[in-house]
């Protein structure tokens, strides 16, 4: 930021002079809280992203690659993306600063708590099932799996460029949605394979069988909630809320 203040002379001055300066010093002062109130919305520098959005994208290629995402999966993330950028332009522009502004305290102990639960079900315990069938040389075994952390991995990359500061809060609140609507189905899928698989199937240890079905379990219990329990009833609320509030401010 550009300084607000002027420069002050250091010699004698009379009074209405001391007077201009203080009117001067006043109103350079107000300038800069103004610009301080209107860039408090946190934003990364354009062209860069986070050491998450890479492990998520080097995940996402990593997965990509194996064949074990289907063609309509890719489809649904290239469509996520252009539809964001679309109604983020034509429904929801950003209004205000305040619009941007975080609905949750992120030093919240509960929320950081919840987080972290969902990291651990949803990305590291499938990625570590993921990379054991494929130690075991059991592709097919974990094949139901993959769609579920690809489109997961797809989501926080996603969540990462709307609270670029580029997006408006419906569009932040739209990423999870979308993508926790969409993976429910990819996990409906993961439980029908897992529970119809039986030993003489697998090449791997007969025990993947019961993790990977407790996993989908997990998996389908904690998004089903996330969606039906916190996104939609919480959540999205309170995004629309203070999307609408900093629309009355204008």
């Amino acid at each position: 930021m550009s300084g607000g203040v002027g420069p002050i002379g250091s010699g004698i001055s009379l009074p209405n002079e001391e007077v201009d300066h203080k009117e001067q010093l006043d109103h350079s002062l107000k300038n800069v809280h103004k610009k301080t109130v209107t860039t408090t919305t946190p934003h990364k520098a354009g062209g860069f992203l986070s050491l998450r959005q890479l492990n998520c994208l080097v995940v996402i290629i990593v997965l990509a690659a194996s064949g074990m995402v289907s063609p309509q999966d890719f489809a649904f993330v290239l469509f996520s993306v252009i539809y964001m950028y679309f109604i983020s332009k034509v429904a929801f522009p950003i209004l205000h600063p305040s619009t941007n502004a975080s609905v949750f305290n992120p030093k919240n102990k509960l929320f950081r708590l919840y987080v972290f639960v969902a990291v651990i079900i949803g990305l590291y315990a499938p990625i570590a099932y993921i990379l054991y069938g494929i130690f075991e040389g059991d592709k097919e075994g974990i094949k139901a799996a993959a769609p579920h952390v690809f489109l997961l991995a797809s989501q926080v990359f996603m969540e990462g460029m709307a609270f670029s500061g580029k997006f408006s809060g419906p569009i932040r609140a739209f990423v999870p949605v979308f993508y926790n609507s969409r993976r429910i189905f990819s996990i409906v899928d993961w439980l029908r394979i897992e529970f119809h698989k039986t030993s003489n199937e697998l090449s791997g240890s007969e025990s993947r069988i019961y993790v990977g079905r407790v996993l989908a379990v997990a998996n389908m219990a904690f998004w089903c909630f996330n969606l039906f329990g916190f996104l939609l009833p919480v959540y999205v609320p309170r995004i629309f809320k203070l999307y609408h509030s900093g629309h009355k401010e204008e």
